[in-house]
């Protein structure tokens, strides 16, 4: 999911359900998130009209929640419906232009973006003037879609107009600005450091500015966004030392991006960096999942060994901490580890374990991902009825979107028709489950049939209907599939 910075803050509007659509929206429950802010959108125009001020507001809130949700183009409809209202109130007007300059480019029509960011900026600069705070808002999204458009001598000076904006009005956002600036020093090939005047600043910028780069990832490019990490990695250790939290999380995400770019002697020695600060500061569980993390990388760096001998040593972690869905968990990635080892006699006994203690817990996702592993397995051995068991309790587990819910329907799916494997009937598990997700939440005396295909790796929809919808029955309809097809890929690329 994209990590554009959006207001969530409801204007004139009860807080109550955008807090509610926010929550659920970090939950994964996108369908669920969007239908809160769709009934209070209706709320709004029964009390107040439709093109009301309330409802511009009440727009520019469902559309926050789309765009979150991976729908830059509904919630662009979103934006532009807000701003097509009279503005009663500038300042409310004004970000629901950044909102909509925001969505564009996350859909890369990044010359539409800078057109409405510009428009924005001067609106800004009107309204608040120029040595404002709120005016410096407006530049700093503006110079980030310049760098994306690779006008890096405007997107400096912009950057740096910023910059100095919130640094003399001592405002927080300044850290921010900073973090893009990093990036866009960097994209100018200058040499000059990223993080200069790095201990001028007082700890709390450096920590939200470290936290901002962070958040940069998705929007930079990912091999700019990694050197600036790096440089980002050794700049807070020496400021803020090897155990700060935020030290930490920059190590991670530099374990993360050596993942994505192929850097694996980058990842193991970030990894291996947080494991240690873990382990010194007496953190067991997070050490537990830095070593999980570390036996994987090991794994995809070919090292076959090290990971072995690494879930090994995070087995006896795991029981020294004592709880029963962590060990499961290991013994889950250590079973599956000693399956592609090809020691079957051991992978199995780790995966029955794996199941064994996961029903001591309470997390039912860690029952479903034992189970279904357990299940795969043992169709694989070609021991069907043993495996359609363990598939049927551990799909009980897991929602319908879950990645290894989708692997697990495929296989039973197989099972049930006596293969012994349904590796390559992952397609039609997700069409599957894709249609199921979308039929219960539809009126059922409305639709015939509905048909969900994968076609050149995407869905094709197809929806029959008993009798014609009504203009809400019909936006419903198109939102919940939208909606759908947002949740599926978001959980599948989170949990994957």
């Amino acid at each position: 999911m994209s990590r554009e910075r959006i207001d969530f803050r409801a204007v004139n509007v009860s807080a109550a359900p955008i807090d509610v659509a926010v929550s659920l929206m970090h939950e994964g429950r996108f369908v669920e998130a969007e239908e809160v802010m769709v009934r209070e959108l209706r709320a709004v125009t029964v009390r107040h009209g439709h093109g009301s001020a309330a409802w511009a507001s009440a727009q520019c809130d469902l559309g926050n929640i789309l765009l979150n949700c991976d729908q830059p183009d509904r919630a662009i409809a979103c934006y532009r419906a807000a701003i097509a209202v009279p503005a009663v109130d500038r300042k409310e007007h004004l970000t629901y232009r950044l909102n909509l300059g925001l969505a564009l480019r996350m859909t890369g029509r990044l010359e539409d973006a800078e057109a409405e960011l510009r428009r924005g900026a001067e609106g800004r600069q009107a309204f608040y003037g120029r040595d404002h705070a709120g005016y410096a808002f407006g530049l700093e999204p503006l110079a980030d879609v310049l760098l994306q458009r690779g006008n890096v001598g405007q997107a400096r000076d912009v950057i740096e107009e910023a910059v100095r904006n919130l640094w003399s009005n001592g405002h927080d956002q300044v850290a921010s600005a900073l973090a893009l600036r990093a990036e866009v020093v960097h994209a100018g090939g200058t040499g000059e450091p990223l993080f200069a005047g790095l201990d001028q600043l007082p700890d709390g910028v450096v920590e939200a500015m470290a936290s901002a780069v962070l958040l940069r990832q998705g929007l930079a490019e990912p091999a700019a966004h990694r050197a600036v990490i790096a440089v980002l990695a050794t700049a807070v250790e020496v400021r803020l030392g090897p155990d700060h939290p935020v030290t930490l999380n920059v190590l991670t995400a530099l374990a993360n991006t050596g993942r994505d770019l192929g850097d694996p002697a980058g990842r193991v020695d970030a990894i291996r960096r947080v494991l240690a600060s873990h382990d010194r500061q007496g953190r067991a569980e997070d050490a537990l999942t830095a070593e999980l993390g570390l036996a994987l990388a090991y794994g995809d760096a070919g090292d076959r060994d090290g990971a072995l001998r690494t879930y090994e040593a995070a087995h006896r972690r795991a029981l020294r901490i004592d709880r029963p869905e962590l060990t499961s968990l290991v013994l889950r990635n250590w079973g599956l580890a000693l399956r592609d080892a090809g020691q079957t006699a051991e992978a199995e006994r780790c995966l029955t374990d794996a199941v064994t203690h996961a029903q001591r817990g309470a997390d039912f996702e860690i029952l479903g991902r034992a189970g279904v592993a357990l299940g795969i397995f043992l169709q694989h051995q070609e021991r069907l009825a043993q495996a359609r068991t363990a598939l049927e309790q551990g799909l009980a587990a897991l929602p319908d979107a879950h990645p290894d819910a989708i692997a697990g329907r495929s296989h039973l799916g197989a099972v049930l028709r006596g293969r012994t494997c349904g590796c390559g009937d992952v397609a039609g598990a997700v069409e599957e489950a894709f249609r199921e997700f979308v039929v219960r939440r539809l009126p059922q005396d409305l639709l015939e049939r509905f048909e969900a295909r994968i076609v050149d790796g995407d869905f094709k929809i197809e929806v029959h209907l008993r009798r014609e919808p009504t203009e809400e029955e019909l936006q419903r309809l198109n939102g919940v599939v939208q909606s759908a097809l947002a949740e599926f890929r978001h959980r599948v690329q989170d949990q994957g």
